[in-house]
């Protein structure tokens, strides 16, 4: 098999990732803050840079999968960190692989987005734009007077924008692009939002029709499919991979 790239590989969906991947007979070139083959901190510009550098050295220069997982929670109380890691940890460090992707074999990414995405009014919010501008000063400073529910949701809205956006110049250089957008999921993640006094009232109050919460595991096997082969059509898509949660809350949009 090939190389392997994986941000947040330490713990909940990334380490899941890792796991799947590894068993597939992948070399898995871990990134997180510990216990990785890469301890790197994706929250700051320079920080990405040197993950990434050490990353690809690691790989020789070539990728064959990449899964940029890393992300923080609502129930962090630094919101512009929420912004730097959500967003542009994973923007930066997706842009910064692409030629590593493209001397791949049958070369693909996935991001990790959320449903959460599609829970706000963030069409035109002006820190999802500041995401998409590409201005992390701006960002941080809009989403500091805002809530976790905006710092979260808002940075994985934009997020779902940016890897729809790079789906056509990612496929025509030959590497398929996708986003998977998890549901509540069994991680230290939601962990936190549980045990946080304000967020743990909108976790509560999630309609999931299939009546529980999906492992780590689950997504982690979904993500491989759409890594693999059997996914060779799909790109530039969004999958919505929740329980139903979306369907529930949200039953007349797409």
């Amino acid at each position: 098999m090939g190389n392997a790239i994986v941000t947040g590989s330490a713990s909940g969906i990334g380490a899941a990732v890792r796991e799947a991947l590894d068993a597939e007979g992948h070399k898995v070139i871990g990134i997180d803050l510990r216990d990785a083959e890469v301890v790197g901190d994706l929250s700051t510009s320079a920080g990405r840079a040197t993950a990434v550098g050490q990353a690809l050295q690691a790989a020789d220069g070539v990728v064959d999968r990449a899964v940029l997982c890393a992300g923080l929670g609502s129930h962090i109380e630094d919101l512009p960190l929420i912004a730097s890691v959500n967003y542009f940890g994973a923007v930066e460090v997706l842009d910064a692989l692409q030629g590593a992707l493209e001397r791949g074999n049958e070369p693909a990414a996935v991001v990790v987005c959320s449903n959460s995405a599609r829970f706000g009014p963030f069409d035109e919010h002006p820190f999802v734009l500041a995401c998409l501008d590409g201005d992390e000063a701006k960002a941080r400073a809009l989403v500091a007077d805002e809530n976790g529910f905006i710092a979260y949701a808002g940075s994985k809205h934009a997020l779902s924008r940016a890897v729809r956006r790079r789906a056509k110049p990612f496929g025509e250089a030959g590497v398929r692009l996708n986003g998977i957008a998890p549901g509540p999921v069994e991680t230290p993640l939601l962990q936190g939002t549980r045990d946080h006094p304000l967020y743990s009232k909108g976790f509560d109050g999630l309609d999931i029709p299939v009546g529980r919460l999906a492992t780590p595991a689950e997504i982690a096997d979904f993500i491989t499919i759409m890594l693999g082969p059997r996914a060779a059509f799909m790109l530039g898509s969004i999958v919505y991979l929740d329980g139903g949660n979306d369907a529930a809350m949200l039953p007349e949009r797409f």
